[in-house]
């Protein structure tokens, strides 16, 4: 089992796109695939059409003393090999019991370690802020991949992951793998070309030497829950994506010869 975090400390920079995506783009491979949703606004569970109201049972229950085995709380999707766990907004409170309930930090990692053996790759799509959710999820990460806005202010947000990842590294006391993928990209313009040159010049082999395009047909996220012949697999963006996850697989593949 491989378990890829998808984060930015910078919101709007297509993460919950990018987990989707290339979720069902693994699944469609063969893989078998759990799809987790750590953001209390619950956009990645909104697009599977759980209502927010009442709250479903998800990942907040994944932090009660009492905690109910994984497999009760994962849903299947319409996409085969592909199930996934809801958000709740209540995930928005867990900061403030972290100081009355200790080893918070490690209650996703060892869920995950405990009961996910059934899949071959679990993502985990973070909420844009440096907390315990995304302490959670870099916690349990082979690998962290940046989505990142071809922007300037984009590249301010992208040194900071960067330094998280690092610090986390160092906690952990284990390699965190980190690819970085510039996303939202208009060729049209020339600060976003000069932002993806300078995001390659700066991180290299890091960050990748294409990028997700800008394409309408992504505004509604919904369309990446279905299965391939409902979905809108011809759009630009969806065959960025297949580049994409087949470059994170090579340097997956890299990183464990260098590592043997």
């Amino acid at each position: 089992m491989r378990i890829w975090a998808i984060a930015n400390q910078k919101g709007g920079v297509g993460k919950t796109t990018t987990s989707l995506a290339i979720a069902a783009e693994l699944a469609t491979r063969g893989s078998r695939v759990l799809l987790i949703d750590l953001d209390p606004h619950a956009s990645l569970t909104c697009a599977f059409g759980v209502p927010a109201d009442p709250p479903p049972r998800g990942v907040l229950d994944l932090f009660d003393e009492s905690r109910p085995p994984l497999a009760t709380l994962v849903r299947a999707s319409e996409i085969q090999n592909l199930s996934y766990l809801p958000a709740q907004t209540g995930l928005a409170m867990l900061e403030r019991r972290s100081a009355s309930q200790p080893g918070l930090g490690l209650a996703l990692s060892g869920a995950l370690m405990r009961e996910a053996g059934d899949y071959d790759y679990v993502l985990l799509d973070c909420p844009p802020t440096l907390g315990l959710l995304m302490v959670n999820a870099l916690a349990a990460a082979d690998h962290l991949i940046i989505p990142t806005q071809t922007e300037p202010l984009a590249l301010h947000g992208l040194a900071g992951m960067c330094r998280t990842a690092e610090m986390i590294e160092r906690s952990r006391r284990r390699p965190l793998l980190v690819s970085i993928l510039p996303t939202l990209f208009d060729r049209r313009t020339r600060v976003g070309s000069e932002t993806l040159a300078q995001m390659q010049a700066l991180h290299g082999a890091r960050a990748w030497s294409e990028a997700i395009p800008n394409d309408t047909r992504m505004c509604s996220i919904d369309e990446l829950t279905r299965p391939m012949n409902s979905r809108l697999h011809g759009g630009r963006a969806l065959s960025a994506y297949r580049n994409a996850l087949d470059w994170i697989l090579h340097s997956e593949q890299l990183a464990q010869v260098q590592a043997a």
